[in-house]
């Protein structure tokens, strides 16, 4: 064999990779039972390796995209047939995902199906589909299951399939390991198995999925340098990690590590509240300390498909090690109580203007969980929205990014986005701001508002039709 080697980055947990910079390389001949691994590795290397990215939704759309430009055949699986249908036309569904993208894509030779027999046709399968909680707050991992359910029985030798779903340590290790080997597989010489945590955010134009770095954790050494190589081959920086046990509790600790420090300056407003400080002066002065401070802002509660969600699944883990995870758990009830607090400053401040809650007209301003996107996993405001129309009030929304309100599993309102006049926003009694939309024109709506319940923060200084939250 000619000087067959792959350029990767050292595998030593805590050492980082820049698969771009090539800063090591690796002798394939080095690692044991490489037939199939070797194989695998030239394929990504030559850009002749078959990418299947499964479920296209926030964070498989734009890996989608990514792997296509980096010079490979895509398939990508989902078991929404419009969804399916929509991106084969060259079409996005998600607002921050241009159409024209999508279009490239197609000319490249994307492929959409929601055939997962198709699977045997690719070298490489990434599941990236939802991880929710059920009612009594423990992990929902029927997506996940049923994802591999779907394509395991598809699978050949030579394969690597990687895990990028937010889950509990022990995961990929107990429910996917099994389920390949059960095939008749043995993992890390016949297929190759992979964790390596999503780190998307949505709407956020600074970072790209090529320059989030990536954390790969495999079930085996063998395994580990198959996903290195999978995504080495797409991002400019991966990371490995000493297995997938240790990739999915980086990711854990990520999400967490927000939520607690959510958690801690949403206690924070309260108590500035009740002292009559703003606390966003507060934070905004302490964030200029240039060491040991890291800003985080409080809100009307989490939203988003991680931080609401992913803490609970190390708590459920953490149990079966009789273990309780307090500091995680009184974050969650804090920021789980956050749209009740904000309820009660709405109904403080129609009671000082002589009004009841009930039969008021409250326009929401914002409705998705971030500002400028349009996404409404477990949005705060869609919360409170409900919590107001329980209460007797006449909700209606406004929010550029949603025209319509969309079809949600649990959340159902026949409600379209009002234009903001001069005249939609005086009739109304209250309006809430819940997301800072950019959109939004907020001099105007001040100008013209009876009264504004501000959760964000928008609005500095002392206004007289403004009340903070």
């Amino acid at each position: 064999m000619k000087d067959e080697t792959l350029q990767l980055e050292s595998t030593l947990p805590g050492e980082v990779a820049e698969s771009a910079g090539l800063r090591a390389t690796l002798n394939l001949a080095t690692l044991p039972e490489t037939g199939a691994l070797q194989r695998l590795l030239r394929k990504v290397e030559s850009r002749t390796a078959v990418i299947g990215i499964v479920g296209l939704g926030y964070v498989g759309l734009p890996l989608m995209l990514r792997y296509t430009y980096a010079g490979f055949k895509v398939i990508g699986f989902d078991i929404d047939a419009d969804k399916v249908a929509k991106l084969n036309r060259g079409e996005s569904y998600i607002e921050h995902i241009e159409a024209q993208s999508v279009g490239e894509a197609v000319a490249r030779g994307f492929q959409a199906t929601s055939n997962f027999s198709r699977a045997a046709e690719a070298d490489a399968l990434i599941i990236c589909v939802p991880t929710p909680l059920n009612g009594y707050r423990e992990p929902d991992l029927s997506f996940i299951l049923g994802t591999a359910d779907a394509l395991v029985p598809a699978m050949r030798p030579g394969q690597v399939l990687s895990l990028e779903s937010t889950t509990y340590p022990g995961t990929t290790e107990e429910e996917l390991r099994p389920r390949l080997e059960e095939r008749g597989f043995e993992v890390g010489r016949d297929v190759f198995l992979v964790f390596s945590p999503e780190r998307e955010d949505p709407g956020n134009a600074q970072f790209k999925t090529r320059s989030i770095p990536k954390i790969v954790g495999g079930s085996t050494p063998a395994c580990r340098e198959a996903g290195l190589a999978l995504y080495g081959a797409a991002v400019d920086r991966v990371v490995p990690v000493s297995s997938t046990r240790a990739a999915e509790l980086t990711k854990l600790l990520e999400n967490i590590h927000r939520a607690v420090n959510i958690g801690l300056v949403n206690e924070m407003k309260i108590i500035a509240d009740r002292m009559g400080i703003d606390i966003y002066e507060v934070i905004h002065a302490a964030a200029t300390k240039p060491f040991g401070f890291t800003p985080y802002f409080p809100g009307p509660g989490l939203g988003g498909h991680c931080i609401p969600i992913d803490p609970f699944y190390l708590t459920w883990k953490a149990r079966q090690y009789g273990l309780h995870t307090r500091f995680i758990e009184l974050a969650g009830e804090i920021n789980d109580d956050m749209p009740g607090w904000v309820i009660g400053k709405v109904v403080d401040t129609l009671n000082e203007r002589g009004l009841a809650l009930k039969g008021s007209r409250i326009m929401v301003l914002g409705i998705t969980y971030k500002k400028n996107v349009d996404d409404m996993r477990e949005s705060p405001s869609v919360r409170l929205m409900e919590m107001l129309r329980e209460k007797g009030v006449e909700v209606s929304y406004s929010d550029p990014h949603v025209p319509v309100f969309p079809k949600m599993r649990e959340h159902r309102f026949d409600l379209q986005s009002t234009p903001l006049t001069a005249d939609s926003i005086a009739r109304q009694d209250l309006l809430l701001l819940a997301t800072n939309h950019d959109a939004f024109d907020y001099e105007f709506i001040g100008k013209h508002a009876k009264v504004i319940v501000d959760t964000r923060g928008v609005y500095s200084g002392a206004r007289g039709n403004v009340v903070k939250s």
